[in-house]
């Protein structure tokens, strides 16, 4: 991986960090790359057990599109009449967006500052976010004359409801983490001085949990959202025959049987 981005697996944790903290994590083409890697790699490995998407620095998680090396990219295309830079959303944001929300396991985002436009979207792809009391999310794309991006037309409105993304939507402001708590954007709130140790807490739990019984809990939420009741039966019905066939369940019920803590395989 580049610089930009930092991955390292440990006990089944893949700790994925963005790492440009003097331009706030923006996000230049190399760091875009480097996050959709990632990415890919997290989710498709099997020895991962759950994925830690965190951010260097203390001042932003990420601030989205490095607007410095946009304005060039712009320039560029209105000389040679290409359109490419735009290209970046199907290049890059959708693959990072479709690997993490897809991945077949949990995902955490560690939110240790301002999270706005691609960022704020990369930390609703996540699965749980832990978030630093002096954090705030932004979805900023109407300020630059953009619409969403990153999934956060899909995900926004699913977290706080179809009227408050609208609103967030078309007048973007930064929202502190307090409110977002209120809002269900973040699902725990933090002093910024122990975030770290609370995301790793909470992602190296679930890397030791029943892995494919989460994987079935997002397949099957997902799956809800956009099916009728009777349709999610049959998809509940699917996955908990699955699940009842895994490894991990005869452990669960052995342990309970037995009276003490299971020990999972992720199988």
């Amino acid at each position: 991986m580049a610089d930009t981005v930092l991955y390292e697996v440990s006990e089944g944790l893949a700790t994925i960090t963005l790492n440009r903290p003097e331009a706030m994590n923006a996000l230049n083409v190399e760091a875009k790359v480097a996050l959709r890697e990632a990415a890919r790699e997290a989710a498709g490995d099997p020895e991962v057990r759950a994925i830690l998407l965190t951010a260097a620095g203390d001042r932003a998680f990420c601030v989205g599109q490095d607007l410095k090396e946009h304005i060039g990219l712009l320039a560029k295309d209105r000389e040679t009449g290409s359109g490419q830079t735009m290209s970046t959303v199907g290049e890059h944001y959708n693959p990072i967006v479709r690997a993490l929300a897809g991945a077949a396991k949990p995902v955490v985002a560690a939110v240790n500052g301002v999270a706005a436009g691609a960022g704020f979207g990369f930390a609703l792809a996540a699965d749980y976010r832990v978030v630093a009391d002096t954090a705030s999310f932004n979805t900023s794309f109407a300020g630059v004359a953009l619409t969403g991006d990153s999934g956060i037309s899909w995900t926004l409105p699913r977290v706080v409801g179809p009227g408050r993304a609208a609103d967030l939507l078309l007048f973007p402001r930064s929202i502190g983490a307090r409110d977002a708590l209120e809002l269900g954007i973040a699902n725990r709130v933090v002093p910024s001085g122990e975030l770290r140790a609370e995301a790793e807490k909470v992602a190296r739990e679930l890397a030791t949990g029943p892995t494919l019984a989460y994987a079935a809990i997002k397949e099957a939420v997902a799956f809800g959202l956009t099916h009728s009741l009777s349709e999610t039966l049959d998809k509940e019905d699917e996955l908990q025959t699955r699940a009842g066939r895994s490894e991990d369940h005869a452990i669960a019920v052995q342990a309970f049987v037995d009276k003490r803590k299971p020990r999972y395989s992720g199988r």
